[in-house]
């Protein structure tokens, strides 16, 4: 793992709700983006793969109608790639927030300042929430929690 000064770094894993459905986070992960932008933040959503990718910039366009979030799957829009930017591969620019929606802790996690992961309300995924978190640890960057009270359960 590359690594800035891992004491510095900030994790913050979202537990979903009971009640969520199997990608309510991919939802939760659009309102955490949409947050981070209104703070003037630049942010790197990390996917499993290329589906993925499509799938959050979709939910992107069409999760809240009362405000847009400039983004864009890396590759595409500006040179320097929008305030929000989701790939399924390592990202090409410097961010310092990293929404973490793939099944393992990446390799580049170390450059940013600030991760933010997801515990899903399925008991695999959960699985391998707490092999991230335990891959922090291991890596010196002390994760926690918050409990997500309630998130629009997407058909996503």
């Amino acid at each position: 793992m590359q690594t800035m000064s891992q004491a510095s770094i900030q994790a913050i894993f979202h537990v979903m709700p009971e009640n969520s459905s199997e990608k309510s986070h991919f939802h939760y992960a659009c309102v955490q983006a949409a947050q981070c932008y209104r703070q003037n933040q630049r942010v790197f959503i990390y996917t499993n793969d290329q589906q993925d990718a499509h799938d959050i910039d979709e939910l992107l366009w069409a999760f809240d109608a009362d405000s847009f979030v400039p983004h864009n799957l890396v590759g595409e829009g500006p040179k320097q790639g929008s305030m929000v930017e989701i790939g399924w591969q390592p990202p090409r620019g410097r961010r310092p927030i990293l929404i973490n929606l793939t099944s393992t802790v990446p390799n580049f996690a170390g450059q940013f300042s600030q991760i933010i992961d997801f515990v899903p309300n399925d008991e695999a995924l959960k699985v391998q929430a707490r092999e991230r978190w335990t891959a922090l640890k291991q890596w010196g960057i002390t994760p926690s929690s918050s409990v997500v009270e309630y998130v629009q359960n997407s058909s996503q």
